[in-house]
């Protein structure tokens, strides 16, 4: 449990040198269990709600991850965009101007893509067309 800890409050700590917005975590490796000890975080910072987006590794390629409302189930604070869901690889990439794009869900609550990079331009991308960056 300590290791995953730790490994989401460095992300936390480091999140306005992902983007200046603070608004967006990258969590170093494959993923971990994230959600509880962000919310923990952010209210121990007295900034609850302000990570939209956690990008992480998985075995072939990397998410983003829009982050729930706490204690609201399946309420994403910030879906991926809705002209995104459901889309997948070519078309994906199309549409959203980033390369080497794998997918996002029908719900907008995860999307993928074969690079760190397009993973993280997809969050970036996604507060610009939404007016948070």
């Amino acid at each position: 449990k300590q290791w995953y800890q730790r490994r989401v409050r460095e992300s936390f700590e480091d999140r306005f040198s992902v983007h200046p917005s603070g608004k967006i975590i990258k969590l170093a490796g494959e993923g971990c269990p994230w959600k509880e000890h962000l919310y923990n975080l952010e209210e121990e910072a007295g900034c609850e709600g302000s990570v939209l987006y956690v990008i992480s590794q998985s075995s072939d390629s990397h998410r983003v991850m829009a982050v729930g409302v706490r204690g609201e189930g399946f309420t994403n604070r910030l879906s991926l965009p809705e002209k995104w869901m459901g889309v997948r690889d070519d078309a994906l990439s199309e549409i959203s101007g980033i390369p080497q794009c794998v997918f996002v869900h029908a719900n907008g609550f995860i999307g993928g893509n074969k690079t760190e990079e397009g993973a993280l331009a997809m969050a970036v991308k996604s507060l610009d067309m939404q007016g948070q960056a």
